[in-house]
């Protein structure tokens, strides 16, 4: 713009600055509103600091946190700081809170835990440039939870994948209040055979190899790989939602879509046999002409995993699908997600226990002093009345 405004100062004998030139005269039309864009303006003052910091340990994301102290301001202009700068001082903050790199800060936070518990049981996997591969770990609360209700186990890796890449692979459990229940976790690098191998040793050895007597999870065909090879005598089962809900994608360019959903539906829910279901899948392929689709013949080779009619012969603890492992999800989501790293995992993941820890006392507490009258005079639902939790005596 040409602006000749100036105030420049020189270095003097003295060790101090002379002020060698002054000019005032702008050229152009002032903005002091605008002066907030630059650097030397742009700092986070002690009081919103605090705040930041508050919200961060909280689980607030990053936005939600700079959001509510523009809120606060009154409006952007009364911000003296961008979200970026926001983002800057939280990354510090979290720094000097923890003052370790994150593979170190898991190990401290294992260390730590184990002082505390000896029950506390963790794994870790080194490679040999000494960086951190695989990771398990299971608190005391989980190793007791599993002796009571390990009869059922869903596994499942499409939650969550870090900021470092390291997909979330938590082991989930129902309780008796038909809660989901967390019976480990594991952070790894890598989804081959190999690797599930790893975890699902490490978790077994936690749980003083007693073998789970069903186990749920997706069509991966590496986890199927490792689980025949560490849990042989489990009964393995594929989620039955993650297959139903791929229809759309299979079938959705089909001129006969419709039919087709309601036909497989029929086959999968109204089967009360084997036979029933050969039956009817062999009806559906002539009706629609099907035979040479790849996903249903992968899917009929594998029905032994999915097909209700054929694991109706196992206890599942009403966990036909993984969406425990949906549920488990959703009680993490507020305390990390795909940009929380190693670090702020530490931190966030004890917090999450302990709100799940107070969600089941809430449930033992209505389960001893709440009452659901029975609707009939019969001693067989007396008899479930006093034997079951509140949430089981509703489904009964």
């Amino acid at each position: 713009m040409g602006c000749m405004t100036r105030i420049n100062a020189i270095f003097n004998d003295e060790g101090g600055y002379t002020v060698s030139k002054v000019i005032l005269d702008h050229t152009h039309a002032c903005s002091p509103g605008k002066a907030r864009h630059m650097r030397c303006f742009k700092k986070v003052d002690a009081r919103v600091a605090k705040r930041l910091e508050i919200n961060d340990e909280a689980g607030i994301r990053l936005s939600k946190n700079f959001k509510s102290v523009v809120v606060e301001a009154g409006g952007y202009e009364n911000v003296p700081f961008g979200e970026k700068e926001c983002r800057n001082y939280i990354d510090k903050a979290r720094q000097l809170r923890l003052g370790v790199g994150g593979g170190v800060a898991l190990c401290n936070y294992f260390e730590y835990m184990l002082k505390k518990n000896p029950e506390f049981y963790y794994k870790v996997d080194i490679d040999n440039e000494m960086q951190l591969n695989n990771v398990f770990w299971a608190d005391t609360r989980s190793r007791a939870a599993y002796e009571s209700f390990g009869d059922v186990i869903t596994f499942d890796t499409t939650y969550l994948t870090n900021a470092y890449e390291m997909p979330f692979a938590p082991f989930v459990g129902v309780n008796h209040h038909g809660q989901s229940i967390l019976l480990g976790c594991g952070l790894i690098s890598n989804e081959d055979a190999n690797t599930f191998q790893w975890l699902f040793e490490s978790w077994l050895q936690c749980m003083n190899d007693q073998l789970p007597n069903a186990i749920i999870t997706d069509q991966d065909k590496a986890m199927k790989i490792a689980i025949s090879r560490v849990f042989p005598t489990s009964r393995h089962r594929f989620c039955l939602w993650h297959i139903m809900k791929k229809l759309p994608e299979k079938f959705g360019s089909h001129c006969r879509y419709g039919e087709i959903k309601s036909t497989l539906h029929r086959s999968v829910y109204d089967s009360f046999s084997e036979h029933e279901f050969e039956e009817h899948w062999c009806n559906m392929l002539n009706t629609y002409d099907l035979h040479e689709n790849a996903w249903l013949v992968s899917l009929y080779s594998d029905r032994h995993f999915w097909v209700p009619t054929y694991v109706r012969d196992t206890f599942w603890a009403g966990m036909s699908t993984t969406q425990l492992s949906e549920g488990m999800k959703a009680f993490f989501d507020d305390y990390v997600h795909s940009r929380t790293t190693l670090k702020q995992f530490v931190d966030q993941y004890d917090s999450a226990l302990r709100r799940k820890v107070e969600n089941e006392a809430i449930a033992n507490f209505n389960s001893f002093n709440t009452d659901i009258p029975c609707i009939n005079r019969y001693p067989l639902e007396k008899q479930f009345q006093k034997a079951y939790t509140l949430a089981k005596f509703k489904e009964v």
